[in-house]
């Protein structure tokens, strides 16, 4: 596939939203909304998808993505016909993209529709009937629309895929697949994403052209701001240490659960421990869900359980913690749990805990993330709880004489 590759540089001039190429009147909005300096993937990406050019994004979670495609649209919509159609693997992220564009859209008159499951479909169909000009949908409930009205995305002139691998990862390629066949071939494409895999490669050689890669920090890069910790715990164990941590952070906490059963058990076990908690996962319903995140935003709750279905689709400042109670399936999903700390700069720090027949688990995420993650041991947990954990993880095992993981 032929691209053009831009590298971030590790001394970058700070500039302003008024260098980008945005019109006048999108500059007056991001200033009433207090848009003030641009991140480093809004400096690169804005001025390319301006000009029309295909874009692979490629940032770390936190970074201001959304923003890096929702101005050019704007100011592409604003300027000419057409629809602006972003697709998004959760309903919490989908609604998160909808919030960021209403703050855009509102001063130029244009209408957004969120077409996501779970929620009123003839309320959807309401709002289709409306003339919108940026539709944000998952792609099940898209497809949904499609088969009503056959005519939906003719207009489309820009299509962006948000977190594209975490799509193919919930095997929506087959719907990816049947929503592209169905769009005009004269659009602009972007793809924004954390992590980009090799697979995602095959998608973008058949459905871009000529895109312009921007590489802000290489697949799987996490914050510098977020400072990462590893327990390795007997499965017994675990309650009992997160029971010693919880009082140790005065902030929000983030906890992973692989599964939504264990993630209902952790809850119970939580408020057992008489601290607010919510959970968020596929079990919950879309009224449950949207009142856990907004209850956890506002510090009603001070733990929100979660599974994976929420690593793409929480943006919330001020997240202290983040608790991977149960490490994820895949090392990716590692990258977009702790992103949800240390958002736009701030610090945050997070904690892991494996099982000590999880050396294959820790060693992926190590050799995603290119760094050693500390073990620590908590002196208020019995010893024994930790004790296979030497012989597996043990440092010599981890480190050369460069410090670099033999895991190899």
């Amino acid at each position: 596939m032929d691209k053009i590759n831009i590298s971030n540089e590790n001394n970058v001039e700070e500039k302003s939203f008024n260098s980008l190429g945005i019109a006048p009147k999108i500059l007056e909005t991001l200033t009433k909304i207090n848009f003030k300096t641009p991140t480093p993937i809004q400096c690169k990406a804005i001025p390319i998808a301006i000009e029309g050019k295909d874009v692979i994004g490629i940032a770390q979670t936190g970074t201001g993505k959304t923003h890096s495609f929702a101005i050019p649209m704007m100011q592409r919509l604003d300027q000419g016909n057409g629809i602006g159609l972003v697709l998004a693997p959760t309903r919490e992220l989908a609604i998160q993209i909808d919030q960021a564009f209403q703050g855009l859209a509102t001063p130029f008159g244009i209408k957004t529709a969120c077409l996501i499951g779970g929620a009123s479909m003839y309320l959807q169909l309401q709002a289709l009937k409306k003339g919108p000009r940026v539709i944000i949908a998952t792609p099940g409930r898209l497809i949904d629309h499609m088969d009503r009205r056959k005519s939906l995305l003719r207009d489309v002139v820009m299509l962006v895929l948000d977190e594209a691998d975490r799509m193919l990862d919930m095997g929506f390629a087959p719907q990816i697949n049947k929503i592209m066949e169905s769009l005009p071939n004269e659009r602009q494409t972007m793809l924004f994403s954390a992590t980009i895999p090799k697979e995602i490669m095959t998608l973008t050689s058949k459905y871009m052209k000529l895109p312009v890669s921007l590489e802000i920090a290489p697949s799987g890069t996490t914050a510098e701001s977020v400072t990462q910790e590893l327990f390795i715990v007997k499965k017994e164990a675990k309650l009992r240490l997160l029971e010693k941590i919880l009082p140790q952070y005065s902030g929000s906490i983030l906890l992973f659960s692989r599964t939504r059963h264990n993630a209902s058990k952790i809850t119970t076990a939580i408020k057992g421990m008489r601290y607010d908690v919510a959970e968020i996962h596929s079990s919950r319903t879309l009224a449950q869900r949207r009142e856990a995140l907004e209850g956890f935003r506002r510090g009603k709750y001070k733990v929100l359980v979660a599974t994976d279905i929420a690593a793409r689709g929480i943006d919330v400042t001020g997240i202290e913690l983040v608790i991977n109670y149960d490490l994820p399936e895949e090392a990716e999903n590692y990258v977009h749990r702790i992103g949800r700390t240390a958002r736009a700069g701030s610090s945050g720090h997070a904690i892991s805990f494996a099982m000590p027949d999880q050396s294959r688990d820790v060693r992926n995420i190590e050799r995603l993330i290119r760094r050693i993650l500390p073990v620590s041991k908590h002196p208020e947990v019995p010893c024994e709880e930790f004790a296979k954990s030497e012989v597996v993880f043990s440092s010599n095992k981890r480190k050369g004489r460069s410090g670099r993981s033999c895991w190899r």
